[in-house]
């Protein structure tokens, strides 16, 4: 029974674990993020992203969003340019399920069924990363960024705009710095 109960918590951590996001944030320490009010898109940055049009899209209007939530307000003559950059990988995770058996039979019984031997299960998914870098308009130095890494979902426009909400929001959760903390 134990080994049953084993089974199934692991079966829950690993399909929550690939649907998170995963999110780290850097920054300069020497940044006057108390002063940097205002921002704009960095149109060079984000051109030079591999994604479709759409996806840039729906990434720069939850960039625009979170920022605004934060008291931020975009401008022309912006504190800080917003770029973004997109890497996407092919991910192959094995799991080793050997040994793994349940039921009844012999030894243990007469007529009855043993589960027997479970191999490895291998499973492929494509994990996307967004970087979100802001740059101090003044200096044109980078002065944080964050980093979400996530599975992609393909299935609908639905599910793929929500994962992009994600992780943008769970990305910028870090700005200012200090600001997830208090």
């Amino acid at each position: 029974m134990k080994k049953v109960l084993l089974l199934l918590a692991v079966i829950a951590l690993t399909m929550t674990s690939c649907s998170s996001v995963r999110v780290v944030t850097d920054y300069d320490k020497e940044a006057p993020f108390g002063q940097y009010q205002t921002y704009a898109f960095y149109k060079p940055g984000i051109d030079q992203a591999k994604i479709s049009d759409l996806d840039k899209k729906r990434i720069l209007r939850n960039i625009d969003a979170q920022l605004t939530s934060k008291g931020m307000i975009k401008s022309e003559k912006a504190d800080l340019l917003v770029s973004i950059f997109t890497q996407e990988r092919d991910r192959v995770d094995v799991y080793n399920n050997a040994g793994w058996g349940w039921g009844w039979g012999y030894p243990y019984g007469w007529g009855g069924y043993w589960g027997g031997y479970w191999g490895p299960t291998v499973t492929t998914s494509t994990e996307g990363t967004l970087y979100i870098d802001l740059i101090d308009a003044k200096t044109n130095q980078l002065v944080w960024q964050g980093i979400g890494t996530g599975d992609l979902v393909m299935r609908s426009m639905e599910k793929r705009e929500q994962r992009i909400q994600e992780m943008v929001t769970r990305i910028l959760q870090g700005y200012p710095p200090g600001a997830s903390s208090k």
